[in-house]
């Protein structure tokens, strides 16, 4: 499996699919590049070269004991990016990889990015701090630590099977092949990186990052987004940024991109042509 190694030794995997102009996806916690399936296999068939990388303690990737912070997942990506030797990238973020797409590209992207897409994203911050008295209280995310530590199995099959797809909400259907697809990425990495890895989501501040980026910027977000609250980021981000525009669609879960791939590919497609 195509692989490189950063400069503390870890191994991360990636895919490399396609010609064109490269299109890089960012995954959400706890997850992998497969959660990337439903876009990668539709902008590969549809001229574009399509890269996911599995970040570090995620998937297929080394499961290390440190690194697990927003400043390294950057530069591990700065390292995938200058192995394939990506230029005028557009690079897409979906919840945590929507915060790695942005230190990413305001630290590292100068000369090589052309657009960046953050989708359910968790910036600018998503913790309740007298500077962001709107966010998420800290014991939101002591809950995810115990919840984690204590069943981490049990806690991710909750996850997947209610809040995340929105499938708690009245009506919903479930799929149940959705759910195991989630359940079964998110075991195949490292408890410690995930475990460590709700700090790096949730109290990153990327209020710097987000004003320094000139590049354009999609934002898109569910309105019914119970992950990451839409008012707690996409409405705080997009007064932000420079160069940005901001899509809401109602009634749409933290999930959309999976059970509303159509819809977001269609509108990620007419952003890359834009």
């Amino acid at each position: 499996m195509p692989r490189i190694t950063t400069s503390d030794g870890t191994r991360i995997y990636y895919k490399d699919w396609g010609t064109g102009q490269p299109l890089v996806f960012h995954h959400g916690w706890p997850l992998s590049s497969d959660d990337w399936d439903a876009q990668l296999l539709f902008f590969v068939t549809n001229g574009y070269r399509v890269v996911a990388h599995d970040r570090r303690g995620h998937g297929r990737s080394t499961q290390t004991s440190g690194g697990h912070d927003m400043d390294t997942y950057a530069s591990d990506v700065a390292a995938v990016a200058e192995h394939l030797d990506l230029r005028d990238a557009i690079h897409i973020g979906h919840s945590t990889g929507g915060g790695e797409v942005t230190r990413y590209v305001a630290r590292h992207g100068e000369g090589r990015v052309a657009k960046a897409v953050l989708i359910g994203a968790v910036p600018p911050i998503m913790v309740q701090t007298p500077a962001n008295p709107g966010g998420l209280p800290l014991d939101v995310f002591d809950g995810f630590r115990a919840s984690l530590a204590a069943n981490r199995a049990q806690f991710y099959l909750d996850l997947a099977s209610g809040p995340f797809y929105g499938y708690n909400r009245p009506g919903a259907k479930a799929s149940p092949g959705v759910i195991s697809n989630w359940w079964r990425q998110g075991m195949a990495g490292g408890a410690k990186a995930h475990y460590e890895g709700i700090k790096a989501f949730s109290e990153t501040d990327f209020t710097e990052d987000l004003t320094s980026i000139t590049v354009p910027t999609h934002v898109m977000h569910g309105d019914d987004d119970q992950i990451v609250p839409i008012a707690d980021s996409a409405e705080l981000s997009i007064k932000l940024l420079q160069n940005g525009t901001l899509k809401v669609y109602p009634g749409f879960s933290h999930g959309m991109c999976t059970v509303n791939a159509e819809v977001i590919n269609r509108e990620l497609l007419d952003f890359i042509r834009s």
